[in-house]
């Protein structure tokens, strides 16, 4: 079981050239085995994206979300007590992004790699990632 990055979960659906051969193949492994976490977080962010104008696609947001859904053996996670109150406790040098703090956070408290391109995430000692 892996955690995806907002990011990874976009560019996996539309442009899986962006991922890393670490990043293609811990979704391959994940898909085979536990599956993947999907942040509920993501899909706030997904929409924010599109509603800026910074993500365009032509299917609409609804359309979108539901092919990425049905495209991984995705787990939508939502954000648990626990998850809250351990994205405000992370320190600055995590990410000053609440998503990307909630994000982190359920990577920890699941215990999982969180796949991301995200140098803070990366560089942290709190968070196991893989890019």
């Amino acid at each position: 079981m892996i955690v995806l990055d907002t990011h990874v979960i976009i560019w996996d659906a539309l442009t899986p050239g962006k991922l890393s051969k670490k990043a293609k193949e811990a979704i391959d492994l994940a898909n085979k085995e536990g599956g993947i976490i999907f942040c509920d977080i993501s899909l706030w962010e997904i929409a924010m994206l599109i509603k800026k104008e910074r993500l365009k696609i032509e299917i609409g947001y609804q359309g979108f979300i539901n092919l990425v859904l049905s495209a991984n053996k995705y787990i939508v996670h939502r954000i648990t007590p626990e998850i809250a109150e351990l994205s405000v406790d992370l320190p600055g040098s995590i990410n000053k992004d609440p998503a990307d703090r909630i994000i982190a956070a359920t990577s920890i408290v699941n215990n999982v790699p969180l796949v991301t391109i995200d140098e803070n995430l990366i560089r942290s000692d709190m968070v196991n990632t893989l890019w």
